[in-house]
């Protein structure tokens, strides 16, 4: 890398107030890693990475570039995929490879600031505002890219804004191998005219609430009375005005090494042995544990089943179920499991926990899933994140899964509140800005 020498006449590409930011952006990761891996063998030529590469079962993770030009897409069967282009090149994932690459760009990107924060495997954000020393932002941004491709073989593109939310926004503008500036006197010209759920952090079913309020595009959003969205979405109505305003205020955070379990445990205010008041205990816990997965984005492999009984004796089972989840009804099922098979009609319990384990990135977890837990994932994913929008607008017990609650003589577990204590501090993890999460 050359190295850069100070200069005054860079300090006028930095704002006196502000920050800049990038946002670098991996462009088809998983099949660029392997083209740069076997470049004979993949590079340039039409190729997917699958889940399975068994034609009947195969689902497309992600594909190459010229791939797409095809109209290969994610989520699309492997049989369909190759009907529509013969010559693909279906590749087995290896997340050990990726990992490998995603270790390499991100300590590129630490050499130009310590405030890097990967927020998957194959993007990151840079806050460069006191990296004056290494030249403009453009010129930082455009060694980035660069090196990337030179030391590492894949291209990448790249966002650079006041902010997370426009570098976001800003990257996917020019794909594959581009560089965008996006600032807050642009946002009307090239976001305005777009449809509201090209905004991030806007979903589907966000767009088109929208859409029923009248509300099309990015500026109509933007020119929206505040009162009004507030009326339909309560205190996210007033995160999106200021997203179609181009306005974030979210800090670039270093990263912290993910979680190895995440984990709830209660003890109990006295001692439980019905099989009803057990698993309603178990249904809380696995609430908890799949609600705090979804937010750092991981999924289990593994579940472990904690016991305690009244003298104090503690007991641990696990299993590793077929497929990872976030999902609490498939946590308390695992559980329930470990519970008939190892502890049922032994005696009463005074603490229960649950524990996920095995964590892996929900974007690397989806390969794992067999043919119907894929198709059926999207339907969970969405019922799920309702549920977390309304708990975090209203509360914790806004919601609650059948079988929580129930009659006396388990009152006791009602009035307990049983929601546990955390075995992490994930909550660390968290954003100041949520990053557009829950206005979706």
């Amino acid at each position: 890398m050359k190295e850069s020498t100070p200069d005054e006449n860079v300090h006028r590409y930095y704002p006196t107030k502000g920050k800049v930011i990038l946002h670098l952006d991996m462009n088809a990761f998983y099949c660029s890693v392997h083209a740069a891996e076997e470049p004979d063998t993949y590079q340039h030529k039409a190729t997917a990475v699958a889940g399975s590469i068994e034609q009947r079962k195969g689902i497309i993770v992600t594909c190459s570039y010229e791939a797409r030009r095809y109209g290969i897409r994610t989520g699309m069967r492997v049989r369909e995929a190759q009907k529509i282009c013969p010559s693909l090149i279906i590749i087995k994932p290896d997340f050990h490879l990726y990992r490998k690459y995603s270790r390499a760009f991100l300590h590129i990107a630490g050499s130009y600031t310590p405030l890097v924060e990967a927020v998957s495997i194959d993007e990151c954000y840079l806050d460069i505002t006191g990296s004056k020393s290494f030249g403009t932002p453009m010129h930082i941004a455009e060694e980035l890219q660069t090196r990337i491709r030179e030391e590492l073989g894949i291209p990448c593109s790249i966002g650079v804004a006041p902010n997370k939310l426009l570098a976001k926004m800003a990257s996917d503008m020019k794909k594959p191998n581009g560089i965008t500036v996006l600032r807050i006197r642009d946002v009307a010209d090239k976001l305005w005219h777009r449809p509201c759920q090209e905004l991030f952090g806007i979903g589907r079913k966000t767009a088109e609430k929208l859409r029923r309020l009248g509300i099309h595009t990015i500026g109509e959003l933007a020119r929206t009375d505040v009162q009004r969205l507030e009326n339909h979405f309560g205190v996210f109505g007033i995160g999106m005005k200021q997203a179609a305003n181009g306005i974030d205020h979210g800090e670039v955070r270093a990263e912290r090494e993910a979680s190895k379990s995440i984990g709830h445990t209660t003890t109990l205010p006295q001692d439980v042995e019905s099989d009803g008041d057990i698993r309603r205990v178990l249904l809380n816990l696995a609430d908890q544990v799949a609600r705090r997965m979804r937010k750092q984005h991981m999924m289990a492999q593994t579940v472990q089943l904690t016991l305690r009984t009244p003298d104090m004796k503690t007991f641990t089972r696990s299993l590793t179920m077929d497929t990872p989840t976030d999902d609490a009804q498939h946590l308390v099922e695992a559980s329930w499991k470990l519970f008939e098979r190892h502890w049922r009609g032994r005696g009463p319990l005074r603490l229960l926990g649950i524990t996920g384990q095995n964590l892996v990135p929900k974007e690397e977890a989806v390969v794992q899933l067999d043919l119907f837990a894929y198709e059926q994932q999207p339907k969970r994913d969405k019922l799920n994140e309702t549920v977390d929008s309304l708990r975090n607008k209203y509360g914790e017990n806004a919601v609650v899964m059948l079988g929580m609650l129930g009659d006396d003589p388990s009152a006791l577990i009602r009035n307990h509140r049983v929601r546990g204590t955390s075995l992490q501090t994930d909550f660390l993890r968290e954003f100041e800005n949520r990053d557009g999460e829950d206005w979706k």
